[in-house]
């Protein structure tokens, strides 16, 4: 049965796809070292006003798109934040991967995205090196609910 009730925000999961667009299960890493994200969802809201509504609007959502931005530390030698890290100097397709959100009642939303580090590695002398990046849904992405719902 899913989960119920309130939840502290770490146990979101994510994964990233270390070999683009090609990743399979075995590619999804887990990025380590994460502490915050932010989600937002553009949708496109379509208006029009017909005579049989007498003056009143009506809409519709006629498409989406998705950026999450994240952010933490940079550690090198774990496989998903060395992935992103090396993303940083990319273009082009070369930042096409794929990336997996685990809800913490277990739903999964899975996506082709295209990754934009922001930041590899900087920071203050006495701070801890940090890692920041965006990622862009590319397409519409698979919303798997949590098994007993």
């Amino acid at each position: 049965m899913a989960r119920t009730g309130v939840y502290p925000v770490f146990e979101n999961k994510f994964k990233i796809g270390t070999n683009g667009r090609s990743s399979i299960d075995d590619d999804m890493k887990p990025v380590s070292s994460l502490e915050t994200f932010s989600v937002e969802i553009d949708g496109n809201v379509e208006e029009w006003t017909p005579m049989e509504a007498e003056g009143w609007k009506r809409r519709m959502v006629t498409g989406k798109s998705l950026t999450i931005t994240l952010s933490g530390k940079r550690e090198i030698g774990d496989e998903g934040n060395d992935y992103v890290a090396a993303n940083a100097w990319g273009t082009g397709s070369g930042c096409d991967t794929k990336f997996e959100w685990e809800f913490p009642d277990g739903a999964k939303l899975a996506f082709d995205c295209v990754l934009s580090v922001t930041n590899p590695g900087s920071g203050d002398a006495t701070d801890v090196a940090a890692l920041e990046f965006e990622v862009h849904s590319d397409g519409k992405p698979t919303y798997t609910p949590a098994s007993g719902v």
